[in-house]
């Protein structure tokens, strides 16, 4: 699953001692694994091998210039949503033609710059959005490919926040008006629409709403080739699941079983946008204790806060938590909701951020700590850093890369300094 392990009651990311790090880097601090992303990515690559696949690492989950590169240098192409995330990915050593451009409020610069930069794929989510891009093709003098992104109205039973192929939200188009923009568009000769392009949403943990969406893009794409349109590949997005909870989601291999025979002999170049599935177990947030109050509940005040990880707050997400030293026999042999151990006591564990919607866990059985110890928040490295806020007027944390036994400092730690350099 990752290479975060206690060794004799102490947590180690690869064969770094967690608490080295803090010693020297401070807390809250993100700190990811470059093995585990590396394994993620290969094991999706090789799930997928026997199809002309591009697997589009999505920057949004998990976007440092550090670990982009050395993404890229794995092969990864990558899904981006933003010109911020383009000039990531691009600054990363990310091959222009490998990146596909999701999102359904591109601005006139961001297309331009997209263009210019000769991207892959870009996803159209609506027939205002793609006359809009033949009008900035043509001004350009650029022919770029694009995906009609469709609504397959499936429903992957996530969070609603997290849901993005059902009717009711705002991307994409559906079935039945996909023809129709084909029709109306297809032909024109500014921009090659000539891919379908699926996102369910995100965390996933089953197959089948996957399978069930193919079927029936692979429906439409028939008919798109009898009425004369070429389509050259198809987009299945992103969503794939994480294990928050151990052996919780499918693996790669799990979800590449049953996709693969669907798509093969379809004449059809396969483009995947994962992100929470290579990232997701990558990193930890490690926080540390500052105080302890009891009464009515029992708290655990940390260091990190709802601005340095918000996922607790705004999907009502899990995140297993533990102490970064244990006694032995504290030390966890999986990660469960229900992780109850002798001598283990129930609490609340928040943050400094004048919320009451600050906290990381509720009613959850922890091992006995004290002031000064340090807590790692698992499965950390999607979403958790990209979606910090300086909220508070907090500083945003480190971020820090370990490979085998060493660790490099990949982001410092921001200072008062910075939270109002733009202000002046």
């Amino acid at each position: 699953m990752d290479y975060f392990n206690y060794k004799n009651g102490k947590l180690f990311a690869e064969s770094v001692d967690v608490q080295k790090i803090a010693a020297e880097v401070g807390t809250p601090v993100y700190i990811y694994s470059k093995a585990t992303f590396i394994e993620h990515l290969q094991k999706i690559q090789k799930a997928y091998g026997e199809l002309d696949t591009i697997v589009c690492y999505s920057v949004k989950a998990c976007g440092n210039i550090n670990i982009l590169k050395f993404l890229a240098e794995a092969g990864s192409g990558f899904d981006i949503v933003s010109g911020g995330e383009l000039y990531r990915a691009l600054k990363a050593g990310g091959a222009p033609s490998k990146i596909v451009y999701a999102g359904v409020g591109k601005t006139d610069t961001e297309i331009i710059e997209a263009l210019n930069a000769g991207i892959g794929y870009f996803n159209i989510e609506s027939e205002a959005e793609l006359e809009n891009l033949i009008r900035l093709a043509k001004q350009e003098g650029k022919q770029p490919k694009a995906a009609l992104r469709i609504n397959p109205d499936i429903d992957p039973k996530t969070h609603i926040y997290t849901t993005t192929g059902t009717r009711e939200t705002k991307f994409g188009v559906c079935l039945e008006r996909a023809r129709k923009v084909f029709a109306d568009y297809g032909k024109n000769e500014a921009v090659k629409l000539c891919a379908i392009h699926i996102h369910l949403g995100s965390a996933g943990h089953t197959v089948s709403p996957y399978v069930e969406a193919i079927k029936k893009v692979l429906v439409l794409i028939e008919q798109l080739r009898r009425d004369g349109f070429k389509i050259e590949a198809v987009d299945i997005g992103g969503g794939y699941g994480a294990d928050y909870v151990t052996g919780m989601a499918p693996t790669a291999a799990d979800y590449a079983g049953a996709i693969v025979p669907l798509l093969k002999g379809k004449d059809l170049k396969l483009i995947l946008e994962p992100g929470a599935s290579i990232a997701a177990n990558a990193a930890i947030l490690l926080t540390q204790v500052l105080y302890l109050k009891s009464g009515e509940k029992k708290f655990v005040i940390v260091d990190a806060g709802m601005n340095d990880l918000i996922r607790p707050l705004l999907y009502d997400a899990f995140h297993f938590i533990w102490p970064a030293k244990v006694a032995e026999k504290f030390a966890p042999d999986r990660r469960d909701k229900n992780l109850q151990l002798a001598d283990t006591e129930v609490v609340d564990v928040v943050g400094p951020v004048c919320e009451a919607a600050d906290f990381f866990a509720r009613d959850r059985a922890l091992p006995p700590v004290k002031r000064g110890d340090l807590l790692s928040i698992f499965t950390a490295g999607a979403y958790g850093f990209t979606m910090a806020s300086n909220y508070n007027a907090r500083c945003l944390p480190a971020e820090v890369l370990v490979d085998d036994d060493k660790f490099t400092l990949i982001r410092k730690r921001q200072t008062y300094d910075d939270l109002i350099s733009l202000e002046k």
